[in-house]
């Protein structure tokens, strides 16, 4: 039976899964019909047809999504590369607002942002195939958690064994990781004006895509957009407080919150 909430979907980074949004998803269910759909080349997700694989068809893949669910102009929300493929989207026309959570794509071909984001990424996820047994074992030590997931969280000790061991089998089982966002060209052009309302979320404490480096990139790219920073936060807020998390979206999508 079709739902009389307004539809909602989330959409995760590189190298996780709709999971990622499994504390989050509670708290918007009384406002909307949440969808949590995961990316194309990712554990769960859609299978890779061609290769290489780049941004633009993650995107295409997300459209595809949106098609067959008849969801015609949702609210999206989108966490790094989710947070470009969001935008994308909304630039597609596909979307009533968006909340862009750290969101990727704002770089420059020669600035080296890419690169060192991408670079870090990649490394970590080559790491991780390579001691998959062994990580497994280490995340069960609250220690070790907060420095396997630093990138992600400064509080990773605060993360259960049990997620953390799902982070590394969604790192594991995406097959694009060395691929997607691998040019300069994969990039968030300049949007202005907006299709929709727009809000960028920067994680305080994004150590992936640190806000001193992307802020005035961003404002620049997408001048009226809402910009936020959220307090204590990594580069997967998600993980750090869902609650404001839950707020920042809802404050996007203007659902009354009693």
């Amino acid at each position: 039976m079709a739902s009389d909430k307004p539809p909602l979907v989330l959409m995760h980074g590189l190298a996780m899964s709709g999971r990622a949004w499994q504390d989050v998803v509670p708290l918007l269910v009384d406002f909307h019909e949440v969808h949590t759909p995961t990316a194309l080349g990712h554990r769960g997700g859609p299978a890779v047809q061609k290769r290489p694989v780049r941004i633009w068809d993650v995107i295409d893949a997300a459209e595809r999504y949106l098609d067959n669910h008849h969801l015609e102009r949702p609210h999206l929300a989108g966490n790094s590369m989710g947070g470009m493929v969001a935008i994308e989207l909304a630039r597609r026309g596909r979307a009533a607002t968006v909340c862009a959570l750290s969101p990727g794509g704002f770089w420059s071909a020669g600035d080296g942002l890419r690169a060192t984001a991408t670079g870090n990424i990649n490394r970590g996820a080559t790491m991780v195939r390579r001691t998959h047994h062994l990580a497994r074992l280490m995340m069960k030590s609250a220690t070790m958690r907060r420095i396997s997931l630093q990138s992600a969280t400064p509080h990773g000790d605060r993360v259960s064994t049990a997620q953390a061991i799902e982070m590394l089998e969604d790192t594991i089982g995406c097959t694009i990781t060395a691929e997607v966002q691998s040019g300069d060209d994969e990039q968030v052009d300049p949007l202005d004006p907006l299709p929709c309302p727009v809000t960028l979320a920067w994680s305080g404490r994004d150590t992936v895509l640190p806000l001193a480096s992307y802020e005035k990139v961003a404002r620049n790219r997408l001048p009226q957009a809402t910009f936020t920073v959220l307090p204590n936060v990594g580069h997967v807020p998600m993980l750090d407080d869902p609650g404001l998390v839950a707020r920042t979206i809802l404050e996007t999508t203007g659902a009354t919150i009693g």
